[in-house]
């Protein structure tokens, strides 16, 4: 008789680098052979997954960029460099069928605050349910800064 038991992986933490998820290929995801049957795992790493996350963060109407102000100065000479961080003032935790996420942003002036904040849950947790596959337990936003437009310095300004 044919084993039925569900291949067992290493328990992944919110710590852990990677994640580990046994893959039977009936279910369609990516990744499928095509083969019924066939198993395996799939490791996606944590910063795969901050990345996802980074990109849908940054195509929501509203956002300017993300990350505190240092993490926004490095990452000026970063892009100077050709070296773009997508994963920028983005931290997640990934769990072995869930993961978080914390992003900090910088909204365009004059947009609604909210509206901003919940673009940015919608399409993220979207992003990481279609492209990573997991549930999203919750995407915390931090609105940082307040960009304002035609500033000479192109810094964001402090909001009080």
């Amino acid at each position: 008789m044919a084993d039925t038991t569900t291949p067992t992986t290493t328990a992944a933490t919110p710590t852990d680098a990677t994640r580990t998820a046994a893959h039977t290929g009936t279910s369609g995801s990516t990744g499928s052979t095509g083969t019924t049957g066939t198993t395996g795992t799939t490791v996606i790493d944590d910063t795969v997954v901050a990345k996802v996350a980074g990109i849908a963060a940054r195509d929501v109407a509203g956002v300017h960029s993300l990350g505190t102000g240092a993490a926004r100065a490095i990452g000026a000479i970063r892009d100077a460099i050709g070296q773009r961080d997508l994963a920028q003032g983005v931290k997640v935790e990934v769990g072995e069928k869930q993961v978080a996420a914390d992003i900090v942003i910088v909204a365009e002036y004059p947009v609604a605050l909210q509206d901003v904040a919940d673009g940015v849950r919608t399409g993220v947790a979207r992003a990481l349910q279609q492209i990573v596959g997991m549930d999203v337990a919750e995407v915390n936003v931090t609105v940082q800064d307040v960009f304002i437009p035609g500033d000479e310095d192109e810094t964001p300004s402090r909001v009080a």
